[in-house]
């Protein structure tokens, strides 16, 4: 967001994360297909009944604590599809809005990953090169808080 601002406050600004997003989704995966991978977190090593077959992949303990209440499983979701702007804002927006978290989207082959989430988005890239070609094209979306942030 303009001024490093975290969360949009009306539409006009949602529409500027949802440009932004899109922009360098745009360049890191256009004409390519993508999977789009979907974390649910729960306290059972048990795929939740209403989710088990949409997508489903994979599980993970994540937090193995003695106590059983206390551990942490993150199930994972993929679904491939051919990139194409627009084609997640619905889950975009939620992302902006905090509403869900730990979403990748890649590249079939796992070579360039974005990570969006409230407030910006990380992209990791197949190259050192290709990460500040990308970088420097969007240096005006950067914060300008000293560390980053």
């Amino acid at each position: 967001m303009p001024d490093s601002k975290r969360y949009a406050e009306d539409e006009s600004e949602c529409t500027v994360v949802l440009e932004r997003y899109n922009t360098v989704l745009d360049e890191l995966f256009a004409g390519a297909d993508v999977y789009v991978i979907t974390p649910l977190w729960t306290t059972e090593a048990e795929v939740p009944p209403s989710q088990a077959v949409t997508g489903y992949w994979q599980s993970l303990l994540v937090e193995d604590d003695p106590d059983p209440a206390f551990r942490t499983y993150c199930h994972l979701f993929v679904a491939r599809r051919p990139w194409r702007r627009g084609c997640i804002d619905d889950l975009l927006r939620d992302i902006a809005d905090d509403k869900v978290a730990g979403v990748l989207i890649t590249d079939t082959r796992l070579l360039r990953i974005h990570h969006p989430y409230d407030g910006g988005a990380d992209a990791f890239l197949a190259t050192s090169e290709e990460r500040d070609r990308v970088r420097e094209r969007h240096a005006d979306w950067l914060s300008r808080h000293p560390l980053g942030l």
